[in-house]
């Protein structure tokens, strides 16, 4: 299993950016799909971006054109830039690894970070 730790989170004003990183460990890093979800107070997790071993991403139609995926084998992490932040990205960001990225857009993850949280101000 990979252990995975979350960092770069904060409180930014609307317009704002943030970049979030993600450090993993324990087995194979490179073979794996790595992705980020989120969740605000009282609502599900739900995916937001993914990014397969060879660097085919993909996100949510909610975050797609603002927020970038990205990742770095050689230091097992994965980084998501965030620009254009709107009150409504506010959520508790949850890194996420799963062999498939596929799978993991449909919310199947085999690996959870603890979650950094992002509050964005109006």
């Amino acid at each position: 299993q990979v252990q995975l730790v979350e960092s770069g989170g904060g409180l930014v004003q609307a317009g704002g950016s943030l970049r979030l990183s993600c450090a993993a460990s324990g087995r194979t890093f490179s073979a794996d799909g790595m992705g980020w979800f989120r969740q605000a107070p009282g609502k599900e997790r739900e995916f937001v971006a993914a990014i397969s071993w060879s660097g085919g991403s993909t996100y949510a139609d909610s975050v797609k054109g603002r927020f970038t995926i990205s990742r770095d084998n050689a230091k097992k992490s994965v980084y998501l830039q965030m620009n254009s932040l709107k009150p409504e990205d506010t959520a508790v960001y949850y890194c996420a690894a799963n062999p498939s990225t596929a799978a993991m857009t449909n919310g199947q993850v085999s690996s959870w970070g603890q979650g950094t949280q992002v509050t964005v101000s109006s």
